[in-house]
């Protein structure tokens, strides 16, 4: 870098301010919603939505100062770092997809691991609690990992005889298919569906796990896949 042109520096320095200013709004909101929870549960502390949010933020925060401040004072030494660290995000993305698709079980098996805590602390942490609840029903229409079975792993919805929770053998109700016509959520719907077979309990719920959802979406949006992970990968 010797010369930076003047279209390419505020081009550069248009959208570094941009997500430079997003990425300020992605660290409040995590540190926001940090502050509010009443109580942290060590176990999630790593999966986290508040804190995923947090570190996301920081990266990007310095990741477009750099772009930013560099191309507004043709700092060549900023440039350097911004497109450096450009570079590593992508190559770091390239590996983590190239690694999920040669070890898909392993992937499976992390994936499963951190969906099966996020049920285990599902009443312990609202922001888990929320991130499971739009999975469910609004991104995969699914319930559980593998199956509707696996709300057992939760305290609350345990389906054994020695829980004396009102919930035993239940499921969130995110897991209900909606009722045409239904002005009001009924978040009773799926009390007792753990007791019921497969078929009986597609009759009210996504009875079929978020693993095989998940799958069958990747699936059936490899272009959107791409495209987002490009877009991830040069802001």
């Amino acid at each position: 870098f010797s010369f930076v042109n003047p279209w390419i520096r505020y081009f550069l320095f248009f959208f570094s301010f941009l997500f430079w200013v997003f990425s300020l709004l992605i660290v409040a909101m995590g540190v926001y919603a940090k502050v509010q929870k009443a109580t942290t549960v060590r176990d999630t502390f790593l999966i986290d939505p508040a804190v995923i949010l947090i570190v996301v933020g920081v990266v990007m925060f310095f990741i477009t100062f750099c772009g930013c401040i560099g191309a507004l004072r043709e700092n060549i030494r900023l440039l350097k770092t911004f497109s450096f660290s450009l570079t590593l995000v992508f190559l770091t993305q390239l590996a983590i997809a190239i690694l999920g698709f040669f070890y898909s079980d392993q992937t499976r098996d992390a994936l499963g691991n951190f969906v099966k805590k996020a049920i285990t602390h599902y009443r312990d942490d609202l922001d888990l609690q929320n991130l499971m609840d739009y999975i469910q029903k609004e991104q995969f229409k699914c319930c559980g990992w593998n199956n509707y079975t696996d709300w057992s792993w939760n305290l609350y919805f345990n389906c054994t005889h020695e829980n004396p929770s009102s919930e035993r053998c239940a499921v969130p109700y995110s897991c209900c298919t909606p009722v045409p016509g239904e002005s009001v959520i009924n978040t009773m719907c799926g009390f007792g569906v753990q007791t019921q077979t497969f078929l009986e309990a597609d009759k009210s719920i996504y009875p079929m796990g978020c693993a095989d959802r998940a799958v069958m979406w990747v699936e059936s949006h490899l272009l959107l896949v791409g495209a987002l992970a490009l877009g991830l990968a040069l802001p």
